[in-house]
């Protein structure tokens, strides 16, 4: 029976419980994927998907999308004889995940990087900003994906793209491990390099994200223009409160009030 929705048979998230021991990415979730029928005559194109920066205060969202042609996946030297498999970039250390990152580009398929600035966050909200992120990253890939894969519950991404999101994908799926990987490298880069203009912040150890050494340099120097200026933090920063930015809901999508 055809599926009313046009989705591609398996769209539908695993009723499994996500594995609790950690392993190397797989093609676990591609190959469910590539066992149904593109409708094209061709092989179903699968993109993996990862963001990063959604929780920060300062700094991009910036998301990666990345393909692959099924073949096995790098691996880097470790310690003795062991290797260092691809997998999550957080679960990862930093040379590893720079090391792969010299390494991923050249193995893969195709892959684009897509941001929202913080400007664009407090204007659109980060549920939009980060759909936007995920578009420009997914429309500027070599080759169009039939399904894209998502980390999470979250299908922030929806008509038109099918969709498979899916628990811990990020250890699961090859291709959403590296998006994760280039994704976090590209933007712990564009922070460090903030972190040259704006010293004291802390950008290069912490991306942005809430440290004691950022906190600080808030309290005293307050928000730079890398800063998302619609968040709560300035509740508790009352010299720089009156910076913070308000959406009218009333306004319509895009609309900002200074209150």
């Amino acid at each position: 029976m055809t599926d009313p929705t046009g989705a591609l048979p398996g769209l539908v998230p695993s009723p499994a419980a996500a594995p609790s021991v950690l392993r190397a990415a797989g093609y676990e979730i591609e190959e469910e994927l590539r066992a149904a029928p593109s409708g094209s005559g061709r092989p179903v194109v699968i993109a993996g998907v990862d963001e990063v920066g959604r929780g920060a205060w300062a700094g991009p969202v910036v998301v990666c999308a990345a393909v692959t042609d099924f073949g096995p996946p790098p691996v880097l030297p470790g310690r003795g004889k062991k290797t260092v498999a691809l997998t999550d970039s957080k679960l990862l250390t930093h040379a590893h995940r720079e090391a792969f990152a010299e390494i991923l580009p050249d193995w893969l398929a195709g892959h684009a990087i897509g941001a929202s600035s913080p400007e664009e966050i407090d204007e659109l909200g980060m549920t939009v900003a980060l759909r936007r992120a995920a578009i420009r990253a997914l429309e500027s890939l070599p080759v169009q994906p039939d399904v894209v894969i998502l980390d999470g519950k979250h299908d922030f991404l929806s008509r038109p793209w099918r969709v498979r999101c899916e628990i811990k994908a990020d250890q699961r799926s090859v291709t959403v491990a590296a998006a994760s990987v280039l994704a976090k490298v590209h933007r712990d880069r564009l922070m460090a390099d903030l972190d040259g203009e704006f010293p004291g912040y802390g950008f290069a150890d912490s991306a942005g994200y809430p440290s004691p050494v950022h906190q600080r340099a808030l309290e005293e120097h307050g928000p730079t223009p890398h800063h998302r200026l619609s968040w709560s933090y300035l509740d508790d920063l009352p010299r720089w409160r009156h910076m913070k930015k308000h959406r009218d809901p009333l306004a319509g999508e895009g609309q900002l009030s200074l209150l």
